[in-house]
């Protein structure tokens, strides 16, 4: 390759890669936390508006907690990706981050969706409720810019790479 194609200097062509993959990272668990709050949001909606047995779901402790769990997931995740976010805005070394946070919100956005189908009964799983297509729409974000299976690879690479021995 003539030396004016070059972008940066030769063999660096894989760091750059990664590096890229990194700020993907952010953004596809930014995705993730915007589908598992949308899963919330109707999780909460259907509850509040439906009844069972004369009550409103809402009112069920087993609902109840789905909803708590769903919500501490939620901003869980919201802090990890603004924390990444920041890191990567700064300048600062944020790969470690971004593993962390593609992981953890990729995660938690398939158990939010899971619970807000759960609350919402045999409707969430039909294919015209908008929790069916969040649900659909959550397993990809454990496999896009590296398979979650990846992240941890990353992660504990980072990690015990850290360890002195």
């Amino acid at each position: 390759m003539p030396a004016e194609n070059l972008i940066d200097e030769e063999g660096n062509g894989l760091r750059q890669f990664l590096d890229v993959l990194d700020g993907g990272r952010i953004s596809v668990a930014a995705l993730a936390l915007s589908l598992a709050q949308a899963a919330l949001d109707l999780a909460v909606g259907h509850a509040t508006q439906r009844e069972q047995f004369s009550r409103s779901l809402s009112k069920f402790q087993a609902v109840q907690h789905k909803i708590a769990d769903m919500a501490t997931e939620v901003e869980a995740a919201r802090s990890l990706v603004y924390r990444a976010a920041w890191l990567a805005d700064n300048d600062r070394p944020f790969g470690q981050a971004a593993a962390m946070t593609k992981l953890y919100a990729s995660e938690a956005a398939n158990r939010a969706a899971s619970a807000s189908i759960q609350i919402h009964g045999g409707y969430g799983y039909i294919r015209e409720s908008k929790i069916s297509r969040f649900y659909a729409d959550a397993k990809i974000l454990e496999i896009g810019e590296g398979t979650n299976e990846i992240q941890r690879n990353v992660i504990a690479r980072d990690v015990l790479g850290s360890v002195r021995r």
